[in-house]
């Protein structure tokens, strides 16, 4: 073991001060016993109190323990790549947009339905409880319809089959217009396939939508906390949910897949997909 080596250790736990003391043996090989014996006595006298290394271990322990419970919390971070993508009635690409890498999605034209299952469903992910978080941007495209709102928003819970899933979208559209009804209709829940925004509305006015402030071309960041039957909408970091849904259809047992959900005439943007799976 060498002095250098030593002295590392030492400095780590605190040690700055520490005395050599030399031996003096005369048989063969005394240089190489004198060495050993000098690192043995100088560590014995140098090393500080063993309650001060345990408290000093202690603490490296709890520093390292919070990166890493830090990194759990923040959740798992998806890799939006074509790897791990699979679109469904949509188009999707991977593009750059000021810099970034993102994945642009459209929904194919084929398909006249609203609410429908419209998304890029992401691969190998199971959900039922926990947060999902991605930031989003969408834009009206040039063929839009005049009722376009810029829908665009996440899926959850979906099953294997994609016949049956539950949403959350927003229309960034109608956060800053001048008529208030559009106002209080930019946020909305919908279950599919039994439970479409026009449904909801008539059944119990208002009670899936909500007013948020929001705008076109503008990333807002989405988070859906989930947990049961219970469902609460955040954006941009809010303290408090824009939209609280407490009924949802599927019931609180129902798993499944996630999927980045657009509507007609949306080219929506996402990107920074998290998920937080919770008991």
């Amino acid at each position: 073991m060498s002095y250098l080596f030593h002295h590392k250790i030492l400095l780590l736990f605190g040690v700055r001060k520490f005395n050599v003391i030399p031996f003096k043996l005369n048989h063969k090989g005394a240089n190489d016993i004198v060495s050993t014996l000098a690192d043995v006595e100088y560590i014995s006298k140098s090393m500080i109190p063993l309650k001060q290394i345990f408290y000093r271990m202690k603490s490296i322990y709890i520093f390292f323990l919070s990166v890493i419970l830090k990194n759990w919390l923040s959740g798992q971070e998806i890799r939006l790549t074509e790897v791990n993508l699979q679109a469904h009635l949509v188009y999707m690409s991977l593009q750059k947009l000021d810099g970034k890498k993102v994945l642009r999605v459209v929904k194919d034209s084929a398909v006249t339905l609203v609410d429908e299952p419209t998304f890029v469903k992401i691969k190998d992910v199971h959900f039922k409880n926990g947060t999902i978080e991605v930031n989003v941007l969408s834009r009206l495209l040039k063929n839009a319809p005049p009722l376009a709102r810029g829908f665009i928003g996440i899926a959850f819970r979906i099953d294997d089959k994609n016949e049956k899933f539950e949403s959350i979208y927003i229309r960034p559209a109608n956060g800053r217009a001048d008529d208030q009804i559009r106002r209080n209709h930019s946020t909305q829940y919908f279950s599919y396939p039994d439970f479409k925004f026009d449904k909801l509305r008539k059944v119990s006015p208002e009670k899936y939508e909500s007013y948020a402030d929001m705008g076109l071309n503008e990333w807002i960041k989405m988070r859906i906390e989930i947990q049961g039957k219970n469902a609460d909408l955040y954006l941009n970091d809010g303290k408090y949910p824009v939209l609280k849904v407490s009924d949802l259809k599927m019931g609180k047992n129902s798993v499944g897949g996630i999927g980045l959900w657009v509507e007609v005439g949306t080219e929506g943007y996402f990107r920074n997909l998290k998920v937080i799976n919770k008991p």
